[in-house]
């Protein structure tokens, strides 16, 4: 039986600020999957260089904080496609529900990812083809989808940020250099799950790299508070450092 490394969706994972701007993105289908496209504003689809795979926390690709973040990437360069494997029904639309069952709205998101995520995966290499290069990156509730796709030989590169739902078994068999953004305080990534993480990665002698943030809590990548310093650089850093992750692996030499 694979270990636990990283735990189920805790409160944290819920809770969000949202951000303001402007996203430049649009909403597209593939495989039948609503999906968030941001590209670079010089260049065509057709002419991607690299794209990313964006699995988004709860609140989904097209949450304004997730759109701002995968536009950031396209104005690095990147053409980024997101998966909404929630089909237009994201969390933040029921949290001030009363009777809201997270429980059953979990359950019912997993397995529309389960089924959703290896067509979608399928139909963005139709779309993109083969000459380009493929770089995957998730948070929170995306964590575990990126795994799954950095054990094919589809990707160059993986990052995630506050990851759930991480087994032994997904980490072993990620075949690609590995980028881990972590939160001081994280109920669901603890430093003993992180330890772990590390010792495996040393273990398999894998190319990986770990950056804490002190004063910042899980969900940091995402969702923290712009208004608060320590929160607002954490996340800044966090996308500046994966942003670097993918052009060191993706990059002509």
């Amino acid at each position: 039986m694979s270990s636990t490394l990283a735990g189920p969706l805790t409160d944290h994972c819920f809770t969000s600020v949202a951000h303001s701007g402007t996203p430049k993105g649009e909403s597209i289908t593939i495989a039948g999957v609503p999906t968030y496209l941001s590209a670079p504003r010089a260049s065509a689809v057709s002419a991607a260089e690299t794209v990313i795979l964006y699995f988004s926390d709860v609140f989904g690709p097209f949450y304004i904080n997730a759109q701002l973040v995968q536009d950031y990437y396209a104005s690095q360069g990147f053409t980024v496609v997101g998966i909404d494997y929630f089909f237009g029904d994201p969390v933040h639309l029921h949290l001030n529900k009363p009777g809201f069952d997270r429980s059953t709205w979990r359950t019912k998101s997993v397995e529309q990812a389960r089924a959703s995520v290896p067509k979608w995966v399928d139909g963005v290499k139709e779309m993109f083809g083969t000459n380009v290069k493929y770089c995957a990156v998730g948070f929170c509730f995306g964590a575990p989808y990126v795994f799954q796709v950095a054990a094919t030989d589809m990707l160059s590169c993986a990052a995630v940020a506050h990851p759930t739902s991480l087994t032994e078994e997904l980490l072993r068999a990620s075949k690609v250099p590995l980028l881990f953004s972590c939160a001081e305080t994280d109920s669901a990534f603890p430093a003993t799950f992180r330890r772990q993480v590390e010792d495996i990665l040393v273990e398999r002698k894998a190319t990986y790299y770990i950056q804490i943030f002190s004063g910042v809590s899980h969900g940091f990548g995402t969702r923290g508070d712009p208004k608060v310093e320590t929160e607002r650089w954490a996340k800044e850093e966090c996308q500046r450092a994966m942003v670097g992750w993918f052009k060191r692996f993706t990059s002509s030499k």
